[in-house]
Formats: structure tokens, C-alpha cells, sequence
């Protein structure tokens, strides 16, 4: 079986151009493999580097040397390397992100939020609206709340839009950060059995979760992370 991730000696590093220039390392010789079905966290100190992995799993970060293949249309694709053209496909088809924050257009309903990237996707209409309208409900978001703009929810109902939208196109590779961070104890594990599900079709998940029940509930393995400091 092919993985589904497989990063190969990623570096990766900043510059503070307001500081005169200072540089410092981040991530340096970083490998991970994720299989189909598997669902790996991300463990470590704060500042490791766990937060800019995942930003470079995503392609918001760039990387400074290293490969990060991902399988996507029947091949191994090096997101490190790809064009934005690219990037774009892979997020559109094989990539989804689940980030702490929701940042949507203002006056888009909760529903459209959640039913766009199935759009996207070719997806007609009515199932998207339909499958959309079926995860906020079981995410207990409330029917009056589905057609109103989320920027004016509380920051669980946020989190909740997010996370349907998330888990409703059915990607091959997806990425949770704090999935579950501002959730009740319901809502946790409707989660947990959504990343339970995600696993069994076949999706490979790499996610940081400081909820170490729910990591300890839904991890198959963990993946450490420690300062370079430490490392060498």
C-alpha cells in the first residue's frame, strides 16, 4: 500500500526582517510517514515546530529543502515543489485543514460555508446543501443557526461550522489542528467518532490535539517533535 504522506528530510526556517535580519531554524531532517487509515498526532513542546509542520503539510509554509509527497490522483505529488495551480488542486480534491479559527466571507450562511468546498468538488447543489445541513445537525448546531452567517456565532459554534466543513468532502488526507479545542464534552465525541469514520474509509490524518483523551482515543501513534536544541 502506497502512503497516503510522506515528508523526507523537510527543513524549514524563518527570517525576522524587523529584528535585522535574525534567522532561526525550526525544522531540520523532519520525516513522517501516514498511511491510509492511519491517523497520526503530533506531539512535543510548545514551539517545536508541531504548528509549522502542519502549515507546511497544508502549503501555507514553504519549505527550505526537503520533500513532502502526497498521493493524490493516482500518484505520489511533491507538494514542497508544486505551483499554485497545484496546491489549489490538491486542497480542492485530496488535501482538507481543520484550523482552530474560522475565517469565511461576511453574510455567507453557516450552510453555504460547509456545502462550498463539496462545490467545489462538482458536487451538485442540493447533496451538498443536504450533507451540510446533516453534519451541522449532528454537530448539534441548532436548524435556526444554519442559514445566518457564522462571524456571529460563539467560538464553539465556530468551531463547529469548521469542523463539518472539514469532514464533509470526504478528503484522502486530512489535517486537524485542536479539532476539538472549544468544544463540550457532546460535541467531542461526535468528533471523535467523525475522525473514527474518516479512518475506516481510508483517510490519513496528522492533527495536534492537547485534548489527551481525545488524542489517546483517536491517535494510532504519535509523532514527537522536539526542539532542535533538544534534537541534536
Amino acid at each position: 500500500m502506497r502512503p497516503a504522506i510522506r515528508i523526507e528530510a523537510l527543513a524549514k526556517g524563518f527570517t525576522l526582517h524587523l529584528q535585522g535580519g535574525v534567522g532561526f531554524q525550526v525544522l531540520k531532517g523532519e520525516a513522517l510517514t501516514v498511511m491510509p487509515g492511519e491517523c497520526v498526532a503530533l506531539t512535543g513542546p510548545s514551539g517545536a515546530g508541531k504548528s509549522t509542520l502542519m502549515r507546511c503539510l497544508q502549503g501555507n509554509y514553504g519549505s527550505d529543502a526537503g520533500h513532502i509527497w502526497l498521493a493524490h490522483r493516482g500518484a505520489e505529488v511533491d507538494l514542497a515543489a508544486a505551483n499554485a495551480r497545484l496546491v489549489r488542486e490538491i486542497r480542492r480534491e485530496t488535501l482538507g485543514y481543520v484550523s482552530q479559527f474560522l475565517r469565511v466571507i461576511p453574510r455567507v450562511s453557516a450552510r453555504d460555508v460547509v456545502a462550498e468546498p463539496l462545490l467545489a468538488q462538482g458536487t451538485p447543489r442540493a447533496e451538498a446543501e443536504a450533507r451540510a445541513t446533516a453534519l451541522l445537525t449532528r454537530l448539534n448546531l441548532p436548524p435556526r443557526l444554519h442559514g445566518l452567517p457564522p462571524a456571529t456565532f460563539s467560538g464553539g459554534e465556530q468551531q463547529r461550522v469548521n469542523l463539518a466543513r472539514g469532514f464533509a468532502p470526504h478528503y484522502p488526507i486530512l489535517l486537524l489542528d485542536e479539532p476539538t479545542a472549544s468544544l463540550d464534552a457532546a460535541n467531542r465525541e461526535v468528533v471523535i467518532a467523525l475522525i473514527a469514520e474518516a479512518k475506516a474509509r481510508g483517510a490519513a490524518l496528522v492533527g495536534i490535539f492537547h485534548d489527551i483523551e481525545v488524542r489517546d482515543r483517536v491517535a494510532d501513534r504519535l509523532h514527537d517533535i522536539l526542539p532542535l536544541e533538544d534534537a541534536a
